[in-house]
C-alpha cells in the first residue's frame, strides 16, 4: 500500500494522520440508488487513520470479501481544533480540499445492516480511504459549487455537484463538532453523488474535482 502523507499544493504538511469523519446519504440521488430513506439529520461514521492510502497509480482492494464499491467524495483537511464550533469557525479551520474514495464492502455492509449490527468492517478496513493530495483552501472557490467526477475504464460513472448536498459543508462541520472534536490532521468526507458501483481488479479510474484536482489509479488486489 502506498504511504500516505498530507500534501497541500504539492508540499508535505506537518500534520498528524488523524481520523476520517464521513457523512452518509448526503446526496438524495445516491440515497435513492441504494434504496435508503433520506435522513433527517447527517448520518456520521468514522474511519481510522489506518484506512488512509495514497491514490498513486494503484488502488488496492480486498478481493475475497465480496463486492468492493467506489464512492467518490470531496474531502476536507482540517487545520484547527473544532468543538461545538460556529460556521465561521468551521470555515477558518479548513486547510485543504481534496478527493477521496470511500471504499465500501457492499455485501458485508448489507449483511451487517440486515442483522442490525454496526458496519464499520465494511467501511473502515485497511486502505478503505484512498485519497488525493489537497489544494489549499485559498485556491478553491465556492465549496458548494464543485464538480465531482469519476471515470471507470474511460466511462463516466459519477458526475455530481456539491450544490446538491443535503447538508452543506459549513453547517455539516458545525454539526460534526457537536459529537466529535475535529483535530488538525483529521479529514472530513462530505458524501458521494449517485453512480456508485463495484470495482474489479484491472479497472482504471480517473477522478476529478472541478479543474482543481485530477488523479488516477488502477485497481489491484490486496
Amino acid at each position: 500500500m502506498h504511504r500516505y502523507s498530507h500534501f497541500v499544493d504539492g508540499k508535505e504538511w506537518d500534520l498528524p494522520l488523524g481520523k476520517i469523519v464521513c457523512v452518509g446519504r448526503n446526496y438524495a440521488a445516491h440515497a435513492r440508488e441504494l434504496n435508503n430513506p433520506l435522513p433527517t439529520s447527517p448520518v456520521l461514521f468514522i474511519k481510522p487513520s489506518t484506512a488512509l492510502a495514497a491514490i498513486d497509480n494503484e488502488i488496492i482492494i480486498p478481493t475475497d470479501l465480496g463486492e468492493c464499491h467506489f464512492e467518490t467524495e470531496m474531502s476536507l483537511l482540517m487545520g484547527k481544533k473544532l468543538t461545538n464550533c460556529s460556521e465561521d469557525e468551521a470555515a477558518a479551520a479548513i486547510t485543504g480540499v481534496g478527493l477521496s474514495l470511500d471504499l465500501t464492502l457492499r455485501d458485508i455492509q448489507q449483511d451487517l445492516k440486515d442483522n442490525g449490527l454496526p458496519w464499520e468492517k465494511s467501511k473502515a478496513f485497511n486502505g478503505a480511504c484512498p485519497s488525493s493530495g489537497f489544494v489549499s483552501r485559498i485556491h478553491v472557490g465556492d465549496l458548494q459549487n464543485q464538480q465531482i467526477r469519476l471515470y471507470k475504464n474511460g466511462q463516466l460513472q459519477q458526475d455530481g455537484n456539491t450544490s446538491d448536498m443535503l447538508n452543506p459543508v459549513l453547517p455539516l462541520l458545525a454539526y460534526i463538532s457537536q459529537f466529535f472534536t475535529l483535530l488538525p490532521g483529521d479529514i472530513v468526507l462530505t458524501g458521494t453523488p449517485a453512480g456508485v458501483g463495484p470495482l474489479q481488479v484491472g479497472d482504471k479510474l480517473a477522478l476529478e474535482l472541478s479543474d482543481l484536482i485530477h488523479c488516477k489509479g488502477e485497481v489491484v488486489s490486496a
